[in-house]
């Protein structure tokens, strides 16, 4: 059940809105219309080679920028940053999200209705206005049926492109696991959570707009989506490894290999080169796991 009602009042001041960007320079004009007002950003740059630093000096002069000098990975990255907040709750932040004051506000709103929440979320809205499915209950004990949620109500899992995280909480618990580079690192830190028995809320009432893998551009968009399915097969088979145990790697590895590689013919035939870099890098991902473990 999740907690009651508190008399707290959060503001701006309490929050520090951490953005883990790489190549994401057409993001900072959307985020800096709300951004750019707030006391706490804290901008994480993943080596990009694009002039993503410069475009954050323009749209967001409030910002601290924390430049990487490789590419850590989105659970790294985040990590640098949430080990130095000093406030109250850290906000995570896609760089293609599209956050409204209003958005910031009613986030706050809860988080002060459910002060011992560790994470609190909103619903996700698509480019086309549909609701993302975004949230559910654990993979390890429950299916969950869709974004049906009418009111605030705990839940098992909540996507990692927007989350206001209770750092009291949160320290005690741990922020992300590093041995995920991208994708996975937020199911796993919710299930480190709701094993903790702590509070995970999302917040229906309170939108923002996500555009969904639209965080990274460059010169070179066949090799991020490589990477792209690479590194979410690989998060896949660790996180399966680390919830479910060893036994049930093997099998799930080889099942999705054999899926990929029968996708792998009509993609050769219709090729979409998007989709056929995604492919392949997730075959490699798959194929290379055990060498790297």
């Amino acid at each position: 059940m999740c907690p009651t009602h508190s008399e707290t009042n959060t503001t701006v001041a309490d929050v520090t809105v951490i953005v883990v960007t790489y190549n994401s320079a057409h993001c900072m004009a959307g985020l800096g219309q709300t951004l750019s007002a707030l006391p706490h950003v804290v901008i994480v740059d993943n080596d990009s080679n694009d002039d993503t630093i410069a475009q954050v000096a323009i749209e967001m002069p409030n910002a601290q920028v924390l430049r990487n000098d490789r590419n850590l990975g989105f659970g790294a990255a985040n990590n640098r940053a949430l080990e130095q907040t000093q406030t109250r709750y850290a906000l995570l932040l896609n760089p293609d999200c599209l956050p409204t004051p209003d958005f910031l506000q009613n986030l706050l709103a809860t988080a002060d209705a459910y002060p011992e929440a560790a994470i609190i979320a909103p619903h996700l809205i698509r480019r086309g206005g549909d609701v993302e499915v975004s949230y559910r209950w654990p993979v390890t004990h429950w299916t969950s049926n869709g974004p049906a949620a009418d009111g605030p109500c705990c839940v098992g899992f909540v996507c990692g492109a927007v989350m206001l995280l209770n750092m009291e909480v949160m320290r005690d618990i741990g922020f992300f696991d590093e041995t995920f580079f991208l994708y996975y690192e937020d199911e796993d830190l919710c299930q480190r959570v709701f094993m903790q028995n702590k509070e995970i809320i999302v917040a229906p009432n309170v939108a923002v707009t996500h555009l969904s893998r639209g965080s990274v551009k460059g010169a070179h968009p066949w090799r991020a989506e490589f990477g792209r399915g690479y590194h979410h097969a690989q998060s896949k088979l660790i996180f399966t490894g680390k919830h479910f145990g060893p036994e049930h790697v093997a099998a799930l590895r080889w099942k999705t290999m054999g899926l990929a590689i029968l996708t792998l013919l009509p993609r050769l035939l219709l090729p979409f080169p998007r989709y056929l870099s995604r492919l392949i890098g997730r075959i490699c991902g798959l194929f290379t796991y055990k060498a790297k473990q």
